[in-house]
Parts: structure tokens; sequence; C-alpha cells
């Protein structure tokens, strides 16, 4: 019989004190870690409005991949070492004050958080509202609930709730039209320049500096850092996890953030707005969801993803990049992106396979790790470099004196993303980087600004893997992607490996069989050309799709043909239907 867990009375003083955290809540949490024998037990909270404060946080040290490695952290509810254990917020909404990390599960199996929002109470994007347009500059309102100052030298900086938390001055925004929400087209990452300015009254200021003909009075234009300090919820080291219910309305990184974990499940999981009448026109920093180093099954479905940042899903693992030859089984590899590293990369008995970064190509057979060990940490939590020794000698070119690239075939997922609504953001719509099964489905990508489906893989910056195997796009709907150009965007499809040595590649990195990479059944609403852009691809299959012309934007793109191919082979396109003739470059 279930077990149930419910927590009631002990909230109700929070509802006369916005000054606590939830009471009591964690003290339960923590009475049922390690559980030998857990019985499936059902935390419940009683509907509210709950207030977290980074002075009353808990303080943890967490290496969250594609972050900022700040630590250690403020964190909100913390599900650690949970086994069968369902927490159910019944509709309450967590707001947060100042940089922290709202939701961390970590070490935890068989868990399902549900029923709740996730939100901040200042967030570090700032809102202005174009109030006229001239030669000489811009006149702009700032939202509301924007706190500033101006300084002696006439540059306008953001704060937060308090300045200690976060303060800067915007160098850079994205532009939204103010009925329709989406981006504006062809404006892409907007450069901002506050020096020099002048207010005109409260909240209204003239900016000399900030000249833009495209950003017409009545635009709105979110401002942003740079800055990923921690993402909502931080999936660490959990087995069969589910997301149910939540709907994220801000986070100071990515809305959610899944590393090292097996088996998840995102259900109705929502990154959205607060409302059709919401005031703001953003949601999170970054992606929506992203998946590093995970593997079994991530299935995405029944979600709303908007006006975020970046992507609405991302999924890959993380090269190591080699930096030393011990003798021929061993080697000493890295972590090299700066917001990635400082986490278990592997195991022994998982399979790995090698890779010559500068032509992306797979260097002999695949091999085993047989013993790792971080070099420059006790463990891998914060560990940069770790000394691997592999079940079978490594290729004999593979040492310090080129560049290549160790991935872990092990820690690779499995993905369904499909019933999804991605719609009004920047950069692209969904990423996927796995050599496992990958299908996407009935999905609605509507006006993604870029790219609406990026197959990647990158040995040279993000050092994000790796090549994909199978994958099936099936009866999705695009409607008007590529209104703006950011990295990657030559096609509503792009199919676009960082290779920096395209012409003296020999295999290919992406596919590898006849349909690898099938497309089938989608409907294009386009007002532009390019649908299919694809780079060292062996199995390319563009089938029974239907092509729409839309007249709501004049086409733009650099990419005048519907399908632009480099290094492709194996390459099918039959049996679809288009309002307008589809042309084709090979190069």
């Amino acid at each position: 019989m279930n077990r149930f867990l419910t927590i009631v009375s002990i909230f109700l003083l929070l509802l006369a004190s916005a000054q606590a955290q939830i009471p009591g809540l964690q003290e339960k949490l923590n009475a049922l870690a390690n559980s030998e024998n857990a019985e499936p037990t059902v935390v419940q909270i009683p509907t509210g409005m709950y207030h977290f404060y980074f002075e009353k946080g808990l303080v943890q040290t967490h290496f969250v991949s594609n972050h900022d490695q700040e630590n250690p952290k403020s964190v909100g509810l913390s599900f650690q070492n949970l086994k069968n254990v369902t927490f159910d917020g019944n509709g309450s909404t967590f707001v947060f004050h100042g940089k922290m990390l709202p939701v961390v599960l970590k070490n935890c199996e068989n868990c399902t958080l549900k029923n709740f929002q996730i939100d901040f109470d200042h967030p570090a994007i700032c809102q202005v509202k174009v109030l006229e347009n001239t030669p000489e500059g811009l006149t702009v309102e700032l939202a509301p609930d924007v706190n500033y100052e101006l300084d002696q030298n006439g540059t306008l900086w953001f704060y937060g709730e308090k300045p200690e938390y976060w303060r800067y001055s915007a160098g850079t925004g994205i532009a939204f039209d103010p009925q329709k929400r989406n981006l504006v087209f062809n404006t892409s990452d907007v450069r901002v320049d506050l020096n020099q300015v002048k207010e005109l009254r409260e909240r209204v200021f003239f900016c000399p500096n900030w000249k833009n003909e495209k950003l017409v009075p009545g635009t709105i234009v979110t401002l942003r850092p740079y800055s990923r300090p921690a993402c909502g919820i931080f999936v660490y080291h959990a087995l069969n996890t589910t997301l149910e219910n939540i709907q994220i309305h801000y986070a100071e990184g990515m809305g959610v953030l899944a590393q090292i974990s097996e088996n998840i499940h995102l259900n109705g999981l929502s990154v959205c707005l607060r409302g059709e009448n919401d005031t703001r026109y953003f949601t999170t920093q970054a992606d929506a969801t992203h998946f590093s180093g995970c593997k079994g099954l991530i299935l995405s479905e029944n979600g709303l993803y908007e006006s975020m940042m970046d992507d609405a899903i991302n999924v890959h693992g993380t090269y190591l990049k080699v930096q030393k030859r011990i003798d021929d089984s061993t080697l000493e590899a890295a972590y090299m992106h700066p917001q990635a590293y400082g986490f278990f990369w592997g195991e022994a008995g998982d399979e790995v396979q090698f890779i010559r970064s500068n032509t992306m190509e797979i260097l002999g057979e695949s091999n085993h790790v047989a013993e790792i060990q971080a070099v420059d940490a006790p463990v891998d939590q914060g560990a940069k470099r770790f000394r691997i020794r592999f079940e079978k000698p490594v290729p004999a070119e593979i040492s310090e004196s080129g560049t290549f690239g160790i991935e872990n075939l092990t820690w690779t997922p499995e993905v369904i993303f499909r019933k999804n609504v991605i719609r009004n953001n920047r950069a692209r719509g969904a990423l996927f980087s796995t050599p496992r099964r990958t299908l996407i489905e009935q999905n609605l990508f509507d006006h993604t600004s870029g790219t609406a489906i990026l197959l990647c893989g990158d040995c040279n910056g993000w050092f994000e893997t790796g090549a994909c195997r199978e994958v099936v796009i099936r009866a999705n709907i695009f409607q008007n992607a590529l209104t703006n150009q950011f990295q990657f965007t030559n096609g509503i499809i792009s199919i676009y490996p960082e290779i920096p040595n395209l012409k003296d590649q020999q295999k290919y990195f992406h596919g590898g069989k006849p349909d690898a990479i099938l497309i089938e059944e989608n409907v294009f609403k386009t007002f532009d050309h390019p649908l299919v852009y694809a780079k060292s691809i062996d199995g390319l299959t563009f089938r029974n799709n239907t092509v729409e012309k839309t007249q709501d934007f004049p086409a733009f793109h650099w990419n005048t043909h519907s399908f632009l191919l480099e290094r492709a082979v194996n390459v099918k396109i039959e049996k679809n239907q288009s309002e307008v003739p589809l042309s084709m470059e090979i190069k």
C-alpha cells in the first residue's frame, strides 16, 4: 500500500509571512533520504504562493553543465538521495528572490515532481519599450519592475532586488513585436548602447548611441546579460525521473538542466509566459530544456516552450580533449569549455570512441574504459582533467601533438520529442546530438526565428557530442522559421556539424545508412527558400512533405535554395508537394 505523507499545517504560517522558505519541508525530505526499502511516498503542499530568498537558501555546491560554474549556490528546494517519492505542489507558485537555483533533484530514483510554477521576482532580463525612433537616437521606457540607476558618466545600469544580486549595463537585446509576440523580422541580436543617455522623466530615457531603424515605436526589447548563474530545475545522477505539469516562467540560465541521468520524462512541462496578458515578453535566459550526458530514454511531450533566449531542447554529450598520452592504453583528457566541467564523465566499462577534431572523423574501433580517475580534484566534482586507462590500446596517432576528442557512447540517450509547441524564441528550436534513435513528431515550430531543428556536433568550441545515426522527423508543422540569422541557421532543418577542415574529410559525420535522417510527412509554411541544409551526411531522405508559401515576410535569406548540400551522399528527395518550385545546390 502506498504511504502518503501530507504536509499541510506546517505551511499555514507561510501565508502570513513572506520572509520564510517553506517551513519543515526540507526536514521532511531529508528524513525520507537514504531509505533502503522506501515505499512509494507522496509529499503534498497546499496550494499557495511561496517565496524563497537568497539569504535563506540551502548552501550547496553544484557543477551544472552549460552554466557559469559559480559555487556555492543558494538552493530553494533540494531533493536528494530519495527513492519512490512524488512531490505534488498542487498548483503552487514558487517565487525566488536573488541569484538562486530553485530546484535540485540529485541521486534520486523513481521520483516525480509535479504541479507547480517557478518564477523570479526580479528577472535579470530587463524589458524596455521603444517610444520614439529618430536619427538622433532611441527614446525608451523601462518596464515597471526594472530597477535602475544612472551613473555620473551617463551610463544606464540595471540591478536586481538588491544591487549585490546582479548589476549590468546591457550591450545586447532581442526585439519583440508587441502584438504578435514573435521576434521582429531580420533583427537577430540587437546591439544596445546605454552610454551617455539622458533621463527625460522617470523611467524614460533618450539614448543617443543606440540607433536602429528597425525598432519602430511600440517595439519591446528585452535586454539581457550573458551570465548563466543557474537553471530552474537541476537533475543530476537520477534514475527514472518525471517532471509533470510544471511551468517555468523565468530562470537565470536554462529552464531544466539534466546531466548524467537515466530515463527522464517531461510531460506537460512548459517554459512559458504567465498567460496571454503577461506583460513580459521573455522566459528563460537560455535553453528551455537541456540534457547533457544522459542515457536511457528522454521523453519530452505536451510542452509549451516560448519566448526563451535560446533553444527548446538540446541533447548532447561532452567530448574530452586529449591532453597527454601516458602509454599505449592510457590518456589524460580534459573538459575544455569554461561552462562545462566539474561533473562525472564516465566509469569503468563505458564504451568510448575517439575523434579527430579538425575533420570530425572517428579513429579506430570503439574501446572501453578500464579505469578513470580525476587528476586535478579528489573526485569528479569540480574536476576538469581525467586519467583514463582503456581496455585496448589507443590508436598510435592519438596524443597531445594533435587535436583529438573522446566520446562516451554509453551515456547517450534515445529521444522522443513529440506534441510540443515551440514558438517566438531566439536562435533555434530543437538540437539533437546522439547516436541513438531520435523521434521528432507532431510538434508545432512557430516563429522559432532561426533553424527549427538542428543536428550538430562539435569537438572544437562547446565540445558537444556527437553524430546522429537514426533520426525521424515526422508530421511536424514548421511555421515561418528563419525570420532571423543566428548560428547554424542555414535551413529550416539544419544538419550542421562544426568541421574546421571539411575539404580533407574522408568519412561522413552524420548518418551511415540509407534513410539515417528521415524527414517525412511534415508541413513547411515558409516565406523564404531554404528548407534543408546538410553537411557531412550519409543517408538523408526528404519525402511526402508539403511546402506552402506564406506572405508574412519578404524573402531575405542568403541561401536561395530549398536544399543546400555539402559532402552529402545517399540523398533522396521524393514525393513532395510544393506550391513553389524546389531547387538544390550541391557543393
